[in-house]
């Protein structure tokens, strides 16, 4: 993870249980970074699954809409930085080679003191 402090951490423990949360998440971290904030979404928990290939891409809160990998594509397309929980690999029995997108991972210990320096933390 870079380290100049980011202006904005989410932390993102929703994952495919709750579509029509999703969203909101991925729309506030793309405005805050297309208003020149360092955004980084630290992806945990079950929000690890949506990292996984074809979740994302398959998972829609509206029928007929968008997916969520099109939200999250809306937030990096906008400068958003997407980080995954290396523990929560384990959590999900999913794998770094099941992963659809080239991010890093960290421990929860090696995130922290990065995510600590944020101006803001959410929880989602």
């Amino acid at each position: 993870m870079e380290q100049k402090a980011p202006d904005l951490v989410i932390i993102l423990i929703t994952g495919p249980e709750n579509p029509k949360r999703l969203p909101s998440a991925f729309f506030l971290a793309a405005t805050a970074a297309a208003e020149d904030m360092n955004v980084v979404i630290y992806f945990t928990g079950p929000a690890t699954m949506l990292l996984k290939k074809g979740v994302a891409e398959n998972l829609y809160p509206m029928e007929g809409g968008k997916s969520i990998a099109d939200f999250m594509k809306l937030a990096t397309d906008n400068g958003v930085q997407l980080v995954g929980c290396l523990q929560s690999l384990d959590l999900n029995g999913i794998s770094k080679e099941d992963i659809a997108y080239d991010i890093p991972f960290l421990t929860p210990t090696a995130a922290l003191p990065t995510l600590g320096m944020a101006g803001k933390v959410l929880t989602w």
